[in-house]
Parts: structure tokens; sequence; C-alpha cells
């Protein structure tokens, strides 16, 4: 990671001053492949203020200088908003269990150096010392043939895998969001990865 970097690791109402500059670097990322998000102020601030709100969650945040270039996020699943909940409830998982991971946002520049790893331990650290059992996140779903897929693109599966995480075929949710260009908003579908305990 380049030493140029800061890593800062807030909780609940602690990220308060930083939030419009969160909403800012997740609507510049999620405008790409394979989110494509036109981006909602409105709904930017009610996605996060869930977060906030939650003196258990957890807001991991790079800064190169005085400018957030990266951010992470997570927070114990109960305190989740019921889209997110339904699929566990579902399968008959208690919510208690689980640490819900919500994104990892990062800049072109910056990727590649290692901060998907940040990312993930210090969310991980966080649910160990919370007492979780089960950290999972959601990851939407595109169609291999998409036209609109950039030539090369690589998904993060393999990464995941590798972090032990486990795609999960029976648990998916649906969000709503505009596209960029769309007329309107329009649902995707989620796919759920789990990391739980180890069998013996």
């Amino acid at each position: 990671m380049s030493d140029a970097l800061r890593i800062e690791r807030l909780h609940g109402a602690a990220v308060t001053p930083h939030l419009d500059a969160v909403a800012a670097l997740r609507i510049a990322v999620f405008r790409d492949w394979p989110y494509l998000y036109e981006g909602s102020a409105t709904y930017e601030a009610d996605y996060l203020a869930t977060y906030a709100r939650s003196p258990r969650s957890l807001f991991v945040l790079a800064f190169d200088g005085g400018n957030i270039v990266g951010a992470s996020t997570a927070v114990p699943l109960a305190d989740e908003v019921a889209a997110f909940q339904q699929p566990f409830l579902g399968r008959g998982l208690a919510l208690g269990r689980v640490f819900y991971f919500g994104e990892s946002v990062l800049l072109p520049a910056w990727r590649g150096q290692g901060l998907g790893h940040t990312f993930f331990d210090a969310r991980e650290a966080r649910a160990r010392e919370l007492g979780f059992d089960t950290t999972a996140f959601c990851a939407v779903e595109r169609d291999a043939h998409d036209p609109r897929r950039p030539a090369g693109h690589r998904d993060n599966d393999a990464f995941w895998r590798k972090r032990g995480y486990v795609r999960q075929d029976d648990m998916v949710c649906r969000l709503e969001w505009q596209e960029i260009d769309a007329p309107r908003p329009q649902a995707h579908a989620l796919r759920f990865w789990l990391r739980e305990p180890e069998r013996v």
C-alpha cells in the first residue's frame, strides 16, 4: 500500500463529518460497471444514515492528504434495512449472528495496491471484536454477455473465494436504482456471499 495513504477506522456517528465525501465517492465509483449507478444524493443520505446510526458500525476510510479516495463499510445485520435482512430470515439464519459488509469503493488510481485486503481485514476484525461468527455481503449480478460489460473486465469472485466467502445460490435481494441514461429506476438482483464458522 502506498505510503501516501492514511487509513482511519470510525464507528457510528463519528463518521458524520465525512458522510458527504463518502456519498460522492460512492456515486463516482458506482457509475462504472457493473453498477452503472446514476447517483442520487437523497438515496446516499438515507443509505449512509443507517450506518451512522449504529454505534457498532465500521467505516474504513482511505485518505490521500485530506481527500477520501476509498471507503469500506460494515454494520450488524440487525441494524440494516429489511431488504438485506429478508434473505437471511428466509434461510432461517439469526440476524444477530451476522456482521454485514456494505461495500468497498476505491478510486481507480489507488487500485491494485492491497487496499481490498485492508478493507476486508478491518471489517472481519471488527466482526470478531463484536462477537459475530458470520460475515456477509452482496454484489450485483450481471449477464456475462451484457454488451455494456467492458472488454477484459474481471469480477471479484476469485478474490472473495480466497477470503473464504461462498456464493449463496438461494440468497438474493432486489434493490432499485437508476442506471446511467435510463429513463427510470429499475430492480437489480444482488447475490449474497457468506463466510460462516467452519463445521467440524
